[in-house]
């Protein structure tokens, strides 16, 4: 069945429903909208890992290529704790620039016929006629935000502030950085991802961000002072800052009780956000774009469709949304464990998603999982109780 479909936002998940839907019917008539101009986008890298990587080759080969051809890897984990270093193996990571993403995705939809309209602002007061309008215009939806009374958007903030930055620095894994100062603990997430630089987030609590008066200071002294309490990681390396450098925001995770609404569907970051320190939003996105796409070419009509795409996907994610809550969870307690051995805290660091963690002492934790790795009715009794424990964290109120 031909569908004529709008898609508002030209981010990974808009531009890769634009490819999936193009691919599997020529003759759907797909226009993407994006208010910005080409080219232009926030942030610096993105992070994924392989098992996406084997799903964009099964959806789409070509695009793949061009995605995996154009990344970095690393395969480790490293933490740097006042002068203590420790690295831990872990599973192979991928990094890309988000430009360089978004630049094959364009393309590749241009070439299959999408049609990708820059700098072309769409408003609820303004919708083209479509079979489907798809909101994937992020956690500011206009579209969403205009319906938020029928679609049931909550938004709930986070406690730490955080920042997202570049640098010049190329990591040789995903580094984990904690500097400690007079007001608290400041930390930073840095990965590659080209050639030629790295992103970092930077994060800290209320406190630390007002005592070192970052809320305040000018971006180059707040980037300044930044380079300092990292320069053991950044090498003499700058951060380069952007249009949010001087913003420390804090996490606003987005939830809403059904995520369509006549033909509007919401897609990506308009549908759901999941706290940053898991790396997982372009994956959820792009695998929100591959599950649409799946339930368009499965159901002979757009509401049934749209039902049994929001149906998968929020199973799909419980898994997620609960390792993002309590990663999140996790930082903000981080005084918990940041006093523990290096590398009990690395090892505790990596097994933040754990719903068990953050109701038994971190020793004992430490200990049990290490024994776990050994016993395998401790392993069991993991297993058994984790999921359990993660829907229950995940329907509490």
């Amino acid at each position: 069945m031909r569908v004529k479909v709008v898609c508002v936002g030209g981010g990974p998940a808009g531009l890769y429903l634009a490819i999936l839907l193009k691919r599997q019917d020529p003759s759907h008539d797909i226009t993407v909208h994006e208010r910005n101009p080409e080219g232009s986008t926030y942030g610096w890298g993105v992070t994924y890992w392989r098992a996406l990587m084997d799903r964009l080759h099964a959806y789409d080969p070509e695009s793949a290529r061009a995605v995996e051809e154009s990344s970095v890897r690393w395969h480790q984990g490293v933490a740097h704790v006042r002068d203590q270093v420790t690295r831990r193996p872990g599973d192979p990571g991928h990094g890309i620039g988000r430009h360089r993403l978004l630049a094959i995705l364009a393309a590749r939809a241009r070439s299959l016929g999408v049609r990708l309209e820059f700098e072309s602002e769409i408003t609820p007061d303004d919708l083209p006629d479509a079979d489907l309008v798809v909101a994937a215009d992020g956690i500011h939806s206009a579209l969403r935000t205009r319906h938020a009374a029928d679609l049931g958007a909550e938004v709930s903030e986070g406690r730490n502030h955080y920042v997202w930055l570049g640098t010049t620095k190329v990591f040789d894994s995903f580094t984990f950085a904690f500097a400690e100062t007079d007001h608290g603990w400041v930390w930073c997430y840095g990965y590659p991802y080209d050639d030629g630089h790295s992103t970092c987030v930077i994060e800290c609590a209320p406190a630390t961000l007002t005592g070192l008066g970052l809320d305040t200071l000018p971006e180059a002294d707040q980037l300044a002072l930044l380079e300092k309490l990292f320069a053991d990681i950044l090498d003499g390396r700058p951060l380069i800052g952007g249009s949010s450098a001087t913003v420390w925001p804090t996490f606003r995770t987005l939830t809403n009780r059904t995520w369509h609404h006549g033909n509007l569907v919401l897609l990506g970051d308009a549908a759901h956000t999941t706290h940053y320190s898991i790396g997982a939003g372009t994956t959820l996105a792009l695998e929100d774009a591959m599950c649409l796409a799946d339930a368009l070419r499965e159901h002979g009509a757009v509401p049934q469709a749209l039902a049994a795409y929001e149906r998968r996907r929020r199973a799909e994610l419980v898994s997620a949304q609960s390792a993002a809550r309590l990663s999140a969870q996790w930082y903000e307690n981080l005084p918990r464990y940041i006093d523990l051995p290096a590398h009990r805290m690395f090892a505790l660091l990596g097994q933040r998603h754990s719903p068990l963690l953050p109701y038994v002492p971190p020793q004992l934790y430490y200990g049990i999982d290490k024994a776990a790795g050994r016993l395998e009715v401790l392993r069991r009794l993991k297993r058994w109780l984790g999921p359990r424990a993660a829907r229950a964290l995940h329907t509490r109120p």
